[in-house]
């Protein structure tokens, strides 16, 4: 998959209007990503991926390996987004982006990630990231049976 391909995949999912808001969530997600991973782990995950989508993980980081919990991954996705964006949306972005590279990197890379972000009960729950690869992707996701967009929580629909 080329660069074009990806961006305009993530920009037909979310629904954007113009390739700079899908490229500032495609940035803005995969960065932090980046801080968040070891460097080398980061080379790895990033390797399949289009070399100006990689660059977001590899080259834009420049302290990879930080400690921080899915809240402030949250924060930072938000800020770096932009103005409008509130965390339900960098979180469902982060989501539908998190699955599009789901897609393009070999099996083991992907677990590798995952074994690196913890997945426990508190604020460091980093399986919120990989909701929609969890439901099955894209196709079988709620997002995509619903017309995308962030989900109203269960327990806040009454």
């Amino acid at each position: 998959m080329n660069f074009d391909e990806f961006t305009g995949t993530i920009q037909h999912r979310l629904e954007f209007p113009d390739t700079g808001r899908t490229l500032r969530a495609i940035r803005a997600t995969l960065m932090t990503l980046g801080e968040r991973i070891p460097e080398g782990n980061a080379d790895d995950f990033a390797a399949s991926l289009p070399m100006e989508i990689k660059w977001y993980m590899t080259g834009a980081v420049h302290d990879h390996g930080q400690r921080f919990d899915w809240n402030e991954f949250l924060d930072r996705v938000t800020e770096i987004e932009g103005e409008g964006v509130d965390k339900p949306e960098a979180a469902y972005h982060a989501r539908v982006i998190i699955d599009q590279v789901e897609t393009l990197v070999p099996p083991s890379d992907f677990r590798q990630l995952r074994d690196q972000l913890p997945e426990s009960e508190d604020d460091e729950n980093w399986r919120k990231l990989f909701e929609v690869v969890d439901a099955g992707g894209w196709g079988d996701a709620e997002e995509a049976q619903t017309g995308g967009g962030p989900q109203p929580d269960a327990a806040t629909e009454e």
